[in-house]
């Protein structure tokens, strides 16, 4: 945020703002007294008066030096002219460049007292009052209204750098859990289905046979999906299009290679077609729930159940592992994630114990159904 501010406060276009207070200062008090040493130093002071704003200067300083500036031009007697936009300018290009608003009551005090100096030269020069303190309030006025549409850009320039980071912290966490669902699964089932392997190796070859069969169909889905999210992190979107979407269709397949590790599922319910993002986020219930399952629960057993309701599709899995406590629970990236997927489609998603003995658990999505 701070170098879109710095980029903002040193364009070119505020020493353009200088050439034009110098040319016109000069143009202006010549046709006023044509004296060299009077135009040359009216010219002077309106420079420095407006030379703050392309100065890497603290806005409560800058804000005050032009201020300042602008009083000596006015009780100097100098013509009017771009002196009017010196101060304004300044505050305008100070308020971009500030953290705080410390800048408030030095823009301010320079305002008043420019103002009040525009007053007293109608004093000392028997002027016309009127234009001198309408004069005057217009300058209080412009300063003021610098100040506010500097404030207001700057909140706005910071509003859309939070969105932005909070978009690109999304996309992130986004990236993090398809990678957690597609290459975490992968591994606890290749892990699984190892031991399997390790196990039957001598006793049975040909079950260990297809062990490595499931273990090398499980690596390269996994790998398919490590691709995808690396081609897509790279900005290959068409790589990441190529990827197919998980739904309920999928369940079968996502159940045979669970079982493949070791792990006895059953399936129940069958809640026929539904929409393809209420697919998705089931499918990726029931992956997530199974891998914990095949990873931490020491089970032998699990059910997968989809029920469809009036106007809700309930998915749940069900093993018969050691369960964990109800409450104080680490919630890891897996649930969290499964949480989130959820609560996008405005359902609810409860991870319990199976039964209040605290043996076995179950994970229970609770999904509306729009049709």
């Amino acid at each position: 945020m701070s170098d879109r501010r710095s980029v903002l406060a040193n364009a070119h276009g505020w020493w353009a703002m200088v050439a034009v207070v110098l040319l016109g200062t000069f143009a202006a008090n010549r046709d006023v007294d044509p004296g060299h040493g009077a135009v040359a130093a009216a010219v002077i002071v309106a420079v420095l008066a407006v030379l703050p704003a392309v100065l890497p200067w603290r806005p409560e300083v800058a804000v005050a030096a032009s201020g300042v500036c602008t009083a000596v031009y006015f009780g100097a007697g100098f013509a009017d002219g771009p002196i009017f936009l010196a101060l304004p300018t300044v505050t305008f290009v100070a308020v971009l460049r500030a953290t705080s608003y410390r800048w408030v009551p030095w823009a301010a005090g320079a305002a008043v007292l420019a103002a009040i100096t525009l007053v007293l030269r109608m004093l000392v020069m028997d002027g016309e009052w009127t234009q001198e303190v309408w004069q005057a309030i217009g300058l209080l006025a412009v300063v003021a209204a610098a100040g506010a549409v500097a404030t207001a850009v700057s909140q706005l320039e910071a509003s859309r750098a939070d969105r932005t980071a909070r978009a690109a912290t999304e996309e992130q966490l986004r990236m993090a859990q398809d990678l957690h669902d597609g290459v975490g699964h992968g591994l606890a089932v290749i892990a699984m289905q190892a031991g399997v392997a390790l196990h039957l190796l001598d006793r049975d070859p040909e079950k260990a046979r297809e062990s490595l069969e499931a273990i090398r169909a499980t690596s390269r889905e996994s790998l398919d999906a490590l691709r995808t999210e690396l081609g897509r992190m790279a900005g290959a979107e068409s790589e990441a299009a190529r990827r197919p979407v998980r739904g309920l269709g999928d369940l079968d397949a996502l159940i045979e290679r669970v079982r493949a590790g070791g792990l006895e599922v059953d399936r129940e319910g069958e809640p026929g077609a539904v929409d393809d993002r209420i697919g998705e986020v089931a499918y990726a219930v029931v992956q997530e729930a199974l891998t914990n399952t095949l990873r931490h629960a020491d089970a032998s057993r699990a059910v997968v159940a989809i029920v469809r309701e009036p106007g809700t599709v309930v998915v749940s899995v069900r093993d018969d592992g050691r369960g964990a406590p109800a409450e104080g629970q680490d919630e890891g990236m897996g649930i969290s994630g499964m949480r989130a997927r959820v609560a996008e489609l405005g359902g609810t998603l409860d991870v319990t114990p199976a039964d209040d003995s605290g043996s076995g658990f179950v994970v229970r999505a609770t999904l509306p159904d729009p049709a």
